[in-house]
């Protein structure tokens, strides 16, 4: 079949199992071949076909509403929805979205690059259903790894308490994008183990029927010993106990065992949890048999080996950078411990957890959790680092207020893939945490510019006493340079002239400063000289440097890889305005106030305006003529 020409999952409806399981084995091939060209999340989709194609059988989308929790498996649901001419598209500049998309498609009725977030969603949905007295389902698609998030566990408490007619179908392949970890990961371990629920309770039941239920004192006896047995004997009571019926586990690759589930819960009343078992990358060898989880995301592959085509000598990644710095430092500091919300592989952790595994900290999807726990580690003297992605902090930030720079705790926050990401788009850019960051008090906030600066500012990090610490780095390769061998501290708020100049200043730092150095070499050769200074403290800023430059009156242009509004430009223009500087030109380069789509991040920078040749047009506009100096 040409999947490139479904129009809608109506061509389910009279398929039967076999027809079903030779339909899936074609999606399944299509799905490797072409993420094999444009990368993309192959494992957790490859893990959820038999699922995607029961739920568009039994359902009916988007009558009924699909809310894709982990949105990256929600290929297949694309492919069904009358996308699948667009996976050579597929995360690429102007092409399909890796993640679900309102504007992309009816069927997509939430968007998430965040996980956790689907069971709330659908509570909503569902009183709003109610209130407008509708009739439909509303499923949520979750993952085990997920479940642990505390958003989630709220939407249960919720939707148990409210009776409402909401399907949850938890996804459980025991990995979110690395191992999951938790005591509700080893209860669903349990449940997995423990056999059919629904033949558990019939076997209960048939048992209890045999008691001679005569007499008060025996009766009570009978119904005592009932829910008493439950708990040992049925799967899901942790479900049930919160006002579910559950319905599992469920194989989730055998289309009988789906379907006639799924059934069950279509004619359920109020809150129903199916429990579907799949394996992550079933289907492709490398995908299946990795331990690891290498094959979550990937970029393109050879097909026949599975070998990533990857650059040849490539430097290493910013991850591995700090994490080898925080190695080194941890090796003479007993007080460093690591922490992390499920990221040891994406922060590339996993030399550390070798060389110290016991001080290494996987809390799970537990943002929250992981801000304040290492808060409580800074008020024991420990030296906590979070690694954490920037867009995932935003999810922590009230604790990052409340819990550790209003007490002034020693946290080590380590922002990776701070700036644009790239194919991840919207939900994964990195360009926030500047702005929601730098108006809190008692914060430092830097950057490096290379692999040597890195791990100084790891070193100053572990060194400072004085609050929280955040040292953002982005997504990809480092520089590839040399690095001394001992590292030493960097002053907090000082900055750095990497290019004398007399008649303007760019102000810069991390990925720009490379776009900066070329702005002003090509403005040289036209006889102007602009100053790049590296501001690798955002917060606090070098405020010597800054009035010296601003009584010369020399006219300024800040470029950041993050939000204009609240960002470092701001700073500048605040500094300007609190110290008099009424007359000083300060222009701002970075990203414009709205979301920024998915692509390749040298695409993305045109699309924004952060290249080389508008930092020269705006300095020409700023630098006075000769006239103008006269």
């Amino acid at each position: 079949m040409d999947l490139s020409r479904i129009n809608d999952p109506s061509l389910l409806k009279d398929m039967n199992t076999k027809q079903l399981e030779e339909f899936a084995a074609e999606v399944r091939q299509f799905l490797i071949e072409n993420l094999a060209t444009t990368g993309g999340h192959l494992g957790a989709n490859l893990g959820v076909v038999e699922l995607t194609l029961a739920l568009h059988k039994v359902y009916n989308s988007p009558v009924d509403r699909f809310i894709w929790d982990v949105g990256h498996q929600s290929y297949i649901h694309k492919i069904l929805t009358g996308r699948g001419g667009q996976f050579d598209t597929l995360r690429q500049y102007k092409g399909l979205c890796g993640f679900p998309k309102r504007d992309e498609s009816e069927h997509d009725v939430w968007e998430t690059g965040h996980s956790s977030t689907s069971l709330s969603a659908a509570m909503g949905m569902a009183i709003a259903r109610d209130l407008k007295k509708q009739d439909h389902s509303i499923l949520p698609i979750i993952g085990d790894g997920a479940l642990t998030g505390g958003m989630a566990l709220e939407a249960l408490n919720h939707i148990g308490h409210e009776k409402k007619n909401v399907t949850v179908i938890l996804n459980d392949n025991e990995m979110s994008i690395a191992k999951n970890v938790g005591a509700l990961h080893g209860a669903l371990g349990r449940m997995r183990s423990a056999g059919k629920y629904n033949r558990a309770k019939d076997d209960l039941e048939w048992l209890l029927k045999k008691i001679p239920a005569v007499g008060g004192k025996l009766a009570q006896a009978a119904e005592r010993l009932k829910d008493s047995m439950k708990y040992f004997v049925v799967p899901g009571m942790f479900f049930e106990e919160l006002g579910f019926t559950y319905y599992g586990p469920v194989d989730g690759h055998d289309f009988e065992d789906l379907m006639e589930n799924l059934n069950y819960a279509r004619k359920t009343d109020g809150p129903v949890i199916v429990h579907v078992m799949t394996k992550k990358g079933k289907g492709y060898h490398p995908a299946e048999t990795d331990v690891k989880d290498k094959w979550h995301g990937v970029g393109p592959y050879k097909i026949e080996s599975g070998e990533k085509i990857k650059p040849v000598d490539a430097p290493p990644a910013w991850s591995s950078v700090i994490s080898d710095a925080l190695i080194k430092k941890a090796r003479e500091d007993e007080r460093i411990v690591a922490v992390t919300p499920a990221m040891i592989l994406g922060s590339k952790l996993e030399k550390f957890g070798e060389e110290f595994p016991d001080r290494l900290f996987d809390v799970g999807i537990a943002e929250q959790h992981a801000t304040t726990m290492s808060a409580g580690l800074a008020t024991q003297g420990m030296k906590p680092f979070l690694a954490i992605y920037s867009t995932f902090l935003q999810r922590g930030y009230d604790q990052v207020v409340h819990d550790v720079a209003r007490q002034k705790l020693n946290v080590i926050f380590g922002i990776d893939r701070a700036g644009l990401v790239g194919a991840d788009g919207e939900t994964h850019q990195g360009v926030f945490d500047i702005a929601f960051l730098r108006s809190v008090p008692n914060m430092i906030i830097s950057m490096p510019k290379d692999e040597d600066e890195a791990q100084h500012l790891v070193h100053t990090a572990a060194e400072y006493e004085e609050g929280p610490f955040a040292i953002r780095y982005p997504r990809g390769n480092a520089k590839g340079i040399d690095t001394d061998k001992h590292m030493r501290s960097i002053p907090v708020g000082s900055w750095e002239v990497l290019k004398e100049g007399t008649e303007a200043v760019i102000l810069t730092f991390g990925t720009t400063i490379d776009a900066a150095l070329d702005a002003a070499g090509r403005l040289e050769k036209e006889g102007r000289s602009v100053r790049v200074v590296n501001a690798r403290y955002i917060k606090p800023m070098d405020e010597s440097m800054l009035h010296d430059m601003m009584k010369q009156g020399l006219p300024i242009l800040t470029v950041e890889e993050a939000v204009l509004q609240g960002g470092f430009g701001s700073a500048v223009l605040e500094f300007a305005e609190e110290n008099n500087y009424t007359s000083q030109w300060v222009r701002r380069m970075g990203v414009p106030d709205r979301f920024i789509e998915h692509g390749s991040v040298p695409k993305l920078w045109e699309e924004i305006g952060l290249t080389p040749e508008n930092m020269v047009k705006n300095l020409k506009e700023l630098i006075p003529t000769k006239q103008q100096r006269a």
